[in-house]
């Protein structure tokens, strides 16, 4: 049998800003650099109040919960960074991360080729990008919050893999 030679030209990193995904980041810098691929990285601000709203709700309604999220975001967003667009801290953030990492590493230069700030479901949004931006690798991490919550791999990652007709590297903390 002859193997099709593997070409990975463009790499999906995805990250949570977790101590997971931060490790991940070395497996998607390594392999950049091995085949000369350029990295995307890509982080989702999730639209879902899943876990707030559990806390919250014998308190509010869902609909006043959200009112209450939206005005104090509106508040610590004026404070934080002014009126400019969304997700601009979180950016530089990324783009300092890269270039700090671009700076130690000698040994494995990569190209950071993009760095996204989406919001929405995190699944969709990542299988979408990696579609949208003709990625031939996903590299994420994962972190299980429990035994019998999420066994192997957390539930992003699992859905991921699943759905995703590109191939995934799910790295977990050593």
């Amino acid at each position: 049998m002859k193997l099709p030679k593997i070409e990975i030209k463009k790499i999906l990193y995805t990250t949570d800003l977790s101590e997971s995904a931060l490790h991940a980041f070395a497996y998607a810098a390594s392999l950049a650099n091995l085949y000369g691929a350029t990295i995307t990285m890509l982080h989702v601000l999730s639209d879902k109040p899943d876990k707030e709203l559990s806390i919250v709700a014998p308190y509010v309604t869902e609909s006043q919960w959200a009112e209450i999220k939206q005005r104090n975001y509106q508040k610590a967003r004026e404070a934080l960074i002014g009126k400019k667009r969304d997700n601009v801290a979180i950016t530089e953030v990324l783009h300092t991360f890269s270039d700090n990492v671009k700076s130690e590493s000698d040994n494995q230069p990569f190209v950071t080729d993009e760095i996204l700030v989406q919001r929405g479901n995190p699944v969709e949004q990542i299988l979408k990008t990696a579609d949208k931006r003709n990625c031939d690798l996903i590299v994420m991490g994962s972190h299980g919050h429990g035994v019998i919550e999420e066994a192997l791999i957390g539930s992003t990652a699992r859905r991921v893999v699943r759905r995703s007709q590109k191939p995934v590297l799910i790295v977990h903390l050593p």
